[in-house]
């Protein structure tokens, strides 16, 4: 069994053929695609999707920083009023991005705090979009952790340095497609991270694995990731997937149920 813990297939990308990909994803070994939310634009589709494929599909509640503008209150009151209505396996992707814009850099602060302040609230795990950002958030995840604040950060692609700050508040690190990328680096880092406190995903339609980078990305291929991961950390197949689903699992207790 694998999960991918961050995947978009609610996207318009995926309108045409979403029952073949997660009959791909099933035939694949993935059971449980983890649906991230960006804005007020998509809130209905990843309830809609989890809606129709419950226990494969699971619904997150957030606001994305580069969705992050002068209407961001209004935003956020329909994110806090969605959490209210309902259950919800996270909150997120919330962050900072700094790569983009960096127009609304303390609006994008703000609305990170105000989520995390949610994650503790709801007892949620909070799921951490960083890009030009990495320190910034772990900073800021540092004074919440305390707390009870608890999640991943997506697609991490940062240092050592920065894998143990992760690591030392009880965090986890989303590991995708990046991995088969020679020139990320993240080949050579693997073996230094904690195994503990790694999970899967593929960031879908985004960050294809090789050999199917520059195509449309889906959960099938996190097969491609869990095998180059498996030779990376020279593990057993059998003892990796144990692993790395008994993270996810830790990361999203409500899947358990």
């Amino acid at each position: 069994m694998l999960i991918d813990t961050h995947t978009h297939i609610y996207l318009p990308d995926f309108a045409n053929d979403i029952e073949s990909v997660l009959d791909r994803a099933r035939l694949a070994g993935v059971t449980h695609c983890c649906l991230p939310a960006i804005d007020s634009e998509t809130h209905d589709l990843v309830i809609g999707l989890e809606s129709r494929f419950p226990g494969s599909c699971h619904a997150m509640i957030g606001l994305h920083p580069c969705s992050v503008n002068e209407r961001v209150e209004e935003e956020l009151a329909l994110v806090r009023s969605w959490l209210e209505k309902r259950p919800f396996i996270a909150i997120g992707e919330t962050g900072l991005d700094f790569y983009w814009d960096k127009t609304f850099v303390q609006e994008q602060e703000m609305a990170l705090r105000r989520q995390m302040e949610w994650a503790i609230e709801f007892n949620l795990p909070i799921v951490l979009h960083t890009r030009d950002a990495n320190q910034a958030v772990i900073d800021i995840a540092k004074e919440y952790a305390p707390r009870g604040l608890r999640g991943v950060f997506h697609c991490f692609g940062g240092t050592y340095e920065e894998a143990s700050q992760i690591t030392d508040m009880g965090f986890f690190m989303g590991i995708g497609g990046v991995l088969t990328y020679k020139k990320s680096g993240l080949q050579e880092l693997m073996p230094m991270l904690s195994i503990d406190h790694i999970v899967l995903e593929t960031d879908a339609p985004y960050l294809s694995p090789v050999p199917y980078r520059g195509k449309r990305n889906e959960p099938a291929y996190l097969t491609q990731v869990f095998d180059l991961m498996a030779r990376v950390l020279n593990m057993e197949k059998n003892a990796l997937e144990e692993k790395l689903t008994e993270n996810s699992l830790r990361l999203f207790p409500s899947l358990k149920g």
